[in-house]
């Protein structure tokens, strides 16, 4: 009875979340939010105190837990020369909407106002997986504001009919959905399986993993719901938009959620602006479980525009605007 009893009065995640929290501040960000009007709320990590000669980067999260979790490993790479954003989307962490809008250009318009809110007028990106989606529907829709991107096992190049064609590891989206948003421990295994070529949830005893639900993944349900089922609905290579911006592709060998060929698809559909890295032992996580990878890539991506100037206001105060760790 202990380890139950011990659940019930003790959470690690949550004392992880404040954990991440803690580390965020010292790397030198501050918890903002910014309401954009209209029943819309974003929240964001941002420097405590911008350096005007720096060029700025937004890190984009995932499905999953809040962003903390997914960059917290990463985030003093990049403080050093850049100045970091690292937002919560809509429905996660503590972003909300009251708007019916689920798809990812409604995301992306909301990133970017908030940014902007911030007076970030440029900035370079970083996506994993549906921040790809989001990261990429922000370059297309704001060219002269983006420099370069990054996208991370992101299926933006997915259709409809890649589904009922049997090219994923699922029937349809309702078993999708099952395991993209686990609510029970055995569901949570089952994503690690397909997140990670080793994973290690089956030695994870399931008290920790029902606490992870409690903490992670019972907010929003209905509204995640829907923003997979957006994701995917009508959706066709043929409508997706092309880039201009120097675009990184990450992609793990063995991704199980989102298979290889859309990231060699994505290389296609964009051209020659376009570097594919695949990396070997690697699934869908790959920036969780090939870290030591995933950042010299990025580095050598993004380093070298560290020193070209930033675009933000001179102020860097807001306009009035009133102003784990897997993820899919």
């Amino acid at each position: 009875m202990l380890p139950f009893k011990l659940s019930k009065c003790f959470s690690f995640t949550a004392s992880r979340d404040w954990f991440y929290r803690c580390s965020f501040g010292n790397a030198g960000l501050r918890s903002m939010t910014t309401d954009l009007g209209e029943g819309t709320v974003v929240h964001c990590w941002v420097p405590k105190i911008p350096n005007q000669s720096r060029p700025n980067l937004l890190l984009v999260h995932g499905f999953g837990a809040n962003a903390m979790w997914q960059y917290a490993e990463h985030l003093r790479q990049f403080t050093s020369q850049f100045n970091v954003y690292v937002p919560d989307l809509v429905f996660f962490g503590e972003s909300y909407t009251t708007r019916s809008d689920r798809s990812e250009s409604f995301q992306a318009q909301s990133v970017m106002r908030m940014m902007e809110a911030h007076g970030v007028l440029r900035m370079s990106l970083v996506g994993i997986s549906y921040g790809g989606f989001v990261g990429y529907s922000m370059a297309t829709q704001f060219p002269d504001k983006m420099d370069k991107l990054v996208l991370c096992c992101a299926g933006v190049c997915l259709e409809e009919k890649d589904l009922e064609d049997g090219f994923f590891n699922v029937s349809d989206l309702d078993e999708a959905l099952s395991i993209l948003l686990p609510q029970t421990p055995e569901k949570l295994r089952e994503l690690m399986r397909f997140s990670f070529v080793k994973p290690g949830a089956k030695w994870v005893p399931s008290y920790f993993l029902t606490d992870f639900i409690d903490v992670m993944c019972t907010d929003y349900l209905q509204e995640k719901r829907e923003l997979i089922g957006a994701l995917l609905k009508d959706r066709k290579l043929s409508d997706l938009p092309k880039i201009t911006q120097s675009l990184l592709i990450i992609w793990g060998e063995e991704d199980k959620i989102f298979p290889l060929e859309l990231g060699y698809r994505l290389q296609r559909h964009v051209g020659e602006s376009a570097e594919l890295v695949v990396i070997k032992n690697a699934g869908h996580a790959v920036n969780i479980e090939k870290p030591k990878d995933f950042i010299k890539h990025l580095k050598s991506f993004l380093f070298d525009s560290a020193s070209s100037p930033p675009s933000i206001t001179p102020s860097q105060t807001p306009l009035p605007l009133h102003c784990y760790g897997t993820s899919i």
